[in-house]
């Protein structure tokens, strides 16, 4: 992927470069904490602030900076762009990146790290962020030549946004940031992802059963998930529910998936929900789940949820799909893109 602005070759830093690739990802807003090894990036920040092409928030703590960028991804669908430094400045980062990790939230996040030649060696404030963060990020790079930077900030953008969203990590030594290259001004680099392919089209043959069940089930009921607002799919279950006449109950993570003043709502579900809405679920005899992940704090005992119901599951994520309760109907896709 290409962009189609006129490409020019200048003489700049790896920052300059990290700071112009994000401008080009229609970055505006970046929360984030300085410290010694991010400077580099922090003074190009502060040449872009300058500018006019970024707003940089200032937080008092780094975890701070990860929660407030996940908010921002969560309120604007945009993705969220957060910087810390290294050692301690990265590890502050880590409850912020897990929420956003569990919660399916498309998050950037950068940090400074020791020069390349100090990797390894146990240098002041070094951690290594990359393996910290492995169980609880969608994808991570440590940029080892400035010159990948365009095309790393390009995969970071579309792994972080696309498929089920999450949280990518850019640890960036300090020398790379200073380090001077030619750079491609104005392109936003190439993404070389073969192994990366998002199922976003469910399986029409598996569609049909999903439809056939639902014509033939008498109390059918729609469980919906964080991942319908992902997908931006809130016009699409208010049209299934209502050509079905399908009640509708979420997850904490669903609340606003679907309008609670609707006649159709029954509100939340699980531990902290309605009781009518568990009632309903007890006594279903199609379970429609839409983006949700059948988590404990709804289910409760496993057996004994739903347990009269066939289920029809619908997420774009297949390690989720059959993870907790077997559907009947397992359909991995993007819910916006059903017809």
């Amino acid at each position: 992927m290409q962009s189609q602005t006129k490409v020019t070759v200048k003489r700049a830093t790896g920052a300059f470069a990290l700071m112009d690739s994000l401008k080009r990802h229609g970055v505006k807003h970046i929360f984030g904490y300085p410290g010694g090894a991010i400077l580099p990036i922090y003074d190009e920040l502060y040449r872009s602030e300058a500018a006019g092409d970024v707003e940089h928030i200032l937080v008092r703590h780094e975890q701070a900076a990860t929660h407030a960028a996940d908010g921002y991804a969560r309120a604007t669908g945009k993705v969220g762009v957060c910087f810390g430094t290294s050692g301690p400045g990265a590890t502050n980062l880590v409850t912020g990146i897990a929420t956003a990790h569990m919660d399916s939230i498309p998050v950037v996040v950068i940090t400074g790290q020791v020069a390349r030649k100090m990797i390894g060696t146990d240098a002041f404030q070094e951690t290594d962020i990359y393996g910290i963060t492995l169980p609880v990020v969608k994808h991570s790079y440590v940029i080892r030549d400035p010159r990948d930077m365009a095309t790393i900030v390009a995969e970071a953008f579309h792994i972080a946004s696309t498929g089920r969203p999450g949280p990518v990590l850019i640890d960036i030594p300090k020398d790379v940031g200073l380090e001077e290259f030619d750079y491609e001004a104005g392109s936003t680099g190439s993404i070389k992802l073969p192994g990366y392919r998002p199922t976003v089209k469910g399986n029409p043959r598996q569609i049909n059963q999903a439809v056939k069940l639902m014509g033939e089930a008498r109390c059918p009921l729609l469980y919906v998930g964080g991942g319908v607002i992902s997908a931006d799919a809130h016009a699409e279950v208010t049209e299934l529910a209502e050509n079905f006449n399908i009640p509708v109950t979420t997850t904490l993570m669903g609340k606003g998936a679907f309008n609670e003043n609707h006649p159709l709502s029954l509100g939340m579900l699980g531990m902290h929900g309605t009781a009518y809405a568990n009632f309903a679920v007890s006594e279903c005899d199609l379970l429609i789940a839409v983006g949700s992940r059948f988590d404990d704090r709804v289910t409760g005992k496993l057996d004994q949820f739903a347990c009269n119901a066939k289920v029809i599951h619908i997420d774009i994520d297949p390690a989720e799909v059959g993870k907790n309760r077997v559907p009947d109907v397992p359909i991995v896709g993007d819910v916006s893109s059903f017809d």
